[in-house]
């Protein structure tokens, strides 16, 4: 048979027979359902609509109906989709089999999909964002009204050192430059002014 369009595609779904008793209204399902939307349920020839006729209960493993159905009324349930577990459709061997990595210290794992390998990766929190170990620290000096330059700690630019005087934050490049050991003031700190440099923090 033709079809205009696309040609419609079957899948296999399962179907289960409800006793009525016409006191009863929760029943166990055979498949634990993910919504009250992916099953079709049928009383007495009526399609039942979700969450005002029934609903899920025991999450997703029960069916409760409104109204307990009628004795003598058909009634059954059609399974569109099934809740499954990742646990109950993967072993541990399947993952691992197919893993670049396969010990990982950190529990703290990401699933990625490399095309290059056709293999899943184990991939950690370290593999985006890399440990590093930051230093922190500081530094006094105290003002006279005319010295312009301080001795401060090697290694450092003007962008990664914040200076205060009398705790006003200076303006890099502006108030002040480095270099080498030395930061030079564009203008000599007052007498007995108290000077703080706060180091940014930087790789190790």
């Amino acid at each position: 048979m033709a079809y205009i369009g696309r040609e419609p595609t079957y899948g296999s779904f399962e179907k289960q027979s409800l006793t009525a008793d016409s006191s009863t209204t929760t029943f166990t399902l055979n498949y634990t359902v993910g919504s009250s939307s992916s099953i079709l349920v049928s009383v007495a020839g009526v399609h039942q609509e979700p969450e005002v006729a029934y609903n899920l209960a025991a999450g997703g493993t029960q069916i409760t109906f409104t109204a307990a159905p009628t004795t003598g009324d058909t009634v059954f349930v059609i399974f569109l989709g099934i809740a499954y577990d990742a646990g109950e459709l993967l072993s541990s061997g399947t993952i691992t089999n197919k893993t670049a990595e396969t010990s990982v210290a950190d529990d703290d794992l990401i699933l990625i999909y490399d095309t290059s390998a056709d293999a899943l990766r184990k991939m950690t929190k370290a593999n985006f964002a890399p440990a590093v170990t930051l230093s922190y620290s500081s530094g006094t000096a105290t003002g006279d009204g005319s010295t312009t330059g301080f001795t401060i700690n090697s290694g450092r630019a003007v962008a990664d050192v914040l200076v205060m005087v009398n705790g006003v934050t200076l303006v890099p490049t502006t108030d002040y430059t480095i270099s080498g050991t030395t930061l030079t003031f564009a203008t000599a700190p007052a007498a007995s002014a108290e000077i703080v440099y706060r180091y940014l923090p930087i790789s190790t």
